[in-house]
């Protein structure tokens, strides 16, 4: 339980007096905008020690608003350069020559014009479909590119294709000989 203590002049509060507490005195007039001025003054201080950090990480301050519309505000690009691909037999990879046509034997003169280029892993085979009319090199690997590259040249350039469709036979490349196909062999 509180004590009690003796009344002093404190306990006895005038009726003309509207506050409720000994110590607390009226807020002065716009003590409100105190804070919104603590406020600004701390976003302020925080986006400059953003603009700080950005500066350490870029080594600038630029930074592209997309409301400018301005040419110089436009940065100028810069082109890096790519790196070229030179087409290379690989003789370790495993080809696979699919026959997409009616017509008989395409797929082992495309494997005799292979073997002659270098190509040692090739397998001949007919396609499940026979209505294909333009003769395509498939690679599944990125990796594989120079070596797809190096197929498609020994069959007069033929068009380039990344897909996984072929992966589950195990060939690294797979060419699957169109209507276009020219034989050379037979």
């Amino acid at each position: 339980m509180a004590e009690k203590f003796p009344a002093d002049r404190f306990d006895q509060v005038p009726d003309d007096l509207e506050r409720v507490g000994a110590h607390r005195a009226p807020r002065p007039r716009g003590y409100g905008w105190v804070w919104v001025a603590w406020c600004a003054g701390a976003v302020v201080v925080i986006v400059g020690i953003g603009a700080l950090g950005i500066f350490a990480i870029n080594g600038t301050l630029n930074v592209d608003l997309p409301f400018q519309h301005s040419a110089s505000a436009t940065p100028t690009p810069t082109s890096t350069p790519t790196p070229t691909i030179t087409p290379a037999v690989n003789p370790a990879l495993n080809l696979m020559v699919l026959n997409g046509t009616d017509t008989a034997g395409l797929a082992a003169d495309a494997t005799t014009t292979l073997k002659a280029a270098g190509w040692e892993k090739i397998t001949p085979a007919n396609a499940s479909s026979t209505d294909v009319k333009t003769t395509t090199v498939y690679y599944s690997d990125t990796k594989n590119l120079a070596a797809a590259m190096a197929v498609s040249k020994e069959l007069a350039d033929a068009p380039l294709q990344e897909t996984q469709d072929f992966a589950a036979s195990g060939a690294d490349i797979t060419v699957v000989i169109g209507a276009d196909y020219k034989p050379t062999h037979q």
